[in-house]
């Protein structure tokens, strides 16, 4: 199996780092892609260049084993919907290596109203970073999405190549990216919020 976590990492911080090893450790994944987004369709532009955003997700990453940087979102001109990259990605994998998109809790209550929620679930498993029914929905699209393709057990990630929904319990930390910027606005430390690697590009473009 591969995992496929996608933000703008802006800055990538030991939240990302921690709850990505966490799934990459849980589901015994062959592989995590970390891909940086490029264009932001219903969220805010990244405001960082994309070379530097790379620059600290290759340094974050350097060393463990299993994480790998994809930057198949940077070198598009267009938006970058999640639907285009999973394809871009089957036609790179082929249609029967199991794939696993990584959501935190927020973005999977919005998924519903992303862009092809069916077609995404045909394409590729959803892994939700969170404790199973903390705060979900009861009723409406996106209970209706759980209710068909829920799943409590990783073994059945395995034998399909997409298609079911796992929420997977990972260590929490209450770190953000906007958070560290506005620290870094402010001369506050962002020290221990991210690896020592990352604060030094960081301080480089104050």
């Amino acid at each position: 199996m591969i995992g496929i976590f996608g933000g703008t990492f802006d800055p990538i911080h030991n939240g990302h780092l921690r709850t990505a090893l966490d799934v990459l450790e849980a589901l015994q994944l062959e592989e995590l892609r970390f891909i940086p987004l490029g264009q932001a369709v219903h969220r805010d532009q990244p405001q960082t260049p994309a070379n530097r955003r790379l620059a600290m997700l290759r340094v974050a990453t350097e060393g463990q084993d299993g994480f790998v940087i994809d930057e198949r979102e940077l070198n598009q001109p267009k938006p970058s919907y999640s639907v285009h990259t999973l394809r871009s990605l089957r036609e790179e994998l082929g249609t029967d290596v199991p794939l696993c998109l990584l959501l935190g809790r927020d973005a999977f209550l919005g998924f519903s109203g992303w862009h092809q929620p069916e077609t995404i679930l045909q394409l590729a498993h959803l892994v939700v970073m969170d404790r199973p029914g903390h705060d979900m929905p009861t009723e409406g699209p996106l209970h209706d999405l759980m209710h068909k393709h829920m799943t409590p057990k990783i073994a059945d990630l395995n034998n399909k190549p997409g298609g079911h929904i796992l929420f997977q319990p990972v260590t929490r930390l209450d770190i953000s990216s906007s958070d560290i910027r506005e620290r870094m606005t402010t001369g506050r430390s962002v020290r221990y919020l991210v690896p020592e690697k990352v604060l030094e590009i960081l301080r480089e473009g104050r």
